[in-house]
């Protein structure tokens, strides 16, 4: 059974920073593309980063420069470092072997003074 359990999500003042994780089982993520995704109250659920088999990334515009999508084969997790976070990166972060209907349960970040 494939399973996905993110972790690491928080209340947070503007400006800090946060790390997620995302723990796989029954699937190995060194031979997939892992995604991070987020939901926003009232807003549909919107890429945020890339990490390929091989290492590669990709992010969409708001998190280029300020997050940082990692992964450690042997441990099965997928992580997002998130810096300089603002309030309109508050959402339900999902991580997702890509392409498949494998989703976590999503974790809840909130950034607000």
């Amino acid at each position: 059974q494939v399973r996905l359990v993110e972790f690491g999500g928080g209340r947070v003042q503007p400006g800090t920073s946060l790390t997620l994780s995302c723990v796989a089982s029954g699937r190995h993520i060194m031979f997939s593309d892992m995604d991070w995704y987020r939901e926003a109250p009232g807003k549909g659920r919107e890429f945020v980063a890339r990490i390929y088999a091989g290492g590669d990334t990709d992010y969409t515009e708001f998190a280029r420069g300020r997050f940082t999508i990692s992964k450690d084969d042997a441990k099965e997790t997928v992580y997002l470092q998130m810096n300089n976070l603002k309030s309109e990166d508050t959402a339900v972060y999902y991580c997702t072997f890509r392409g498949t209907a494998y989703w976590g349960q999503g974790t809840q970040v909130t950034v607000s003074s």
